[in-house]
């Protein structure tokens, strides 16, 4: 799996009912999920959002950091209201894939020094930690 925190531009973005219906969703929700099982879930609860407009919602937000994005092996999307407010990494499990979100200054710092030792500016940067959690481990070792 790929990570991808996003950080935009905080352009004008219109509060739609729509959404506002995504925003709860994702809130109540501590794992991550792809746009077709969010979609599924605005369903049950009984707020209309389409399909199509849930992905342009869920890319809206990611554009303007308001999201964390896993890539799936496979390519699938899945996204988790992002509960720190600054840049920040993931240690992932690729089995389950269950997150915890990491603090790392010496990456912010090694990240600027080798940019700059390049001339490059305006940098971003994905760093891409993963494994087993304990949970799958156990259950690995079990079996």
């Amino acid at each position: 799996m790929s990570v991808r925190t996003s950080g935009g531009s905080a352009g004008e973005v219109r509060n739609t009912r729509q959404r506002r219906a995504v925003a709860r969703a994702l809130a109540s929700l501590e794992d991550f999920i792809s746009t077709q099982d969010l979609h599924a879930l605005l369903r049950e609860r009984g707020d209309s959002v389409s399909l199509a407009t849930t992905y342009r919602i869920l890319q809206s937000m990611s554009e303007l950091g308001e999201l964390d994005v896993l890539r799936s092996d496979d390519g699938e999307a899945i996204y988790r209201r992002c509960a720190a407010e600054h840049h920040h990494h993931h240690l992932v499990c690729r089995r389950c894939g269950a997150a915890v979100e990491l603090e790392a200054p010496a990456v912010e710092e090694w990240a600027g020094r080798t940019a700059a030792a390049h001339g490059f500016t305006e940098v971003d940067h994905t760093v891409e930690i993963t494994g087993l959690c304990a949970a799958c481990g156990v259950r690995r070792a079990d079996g």
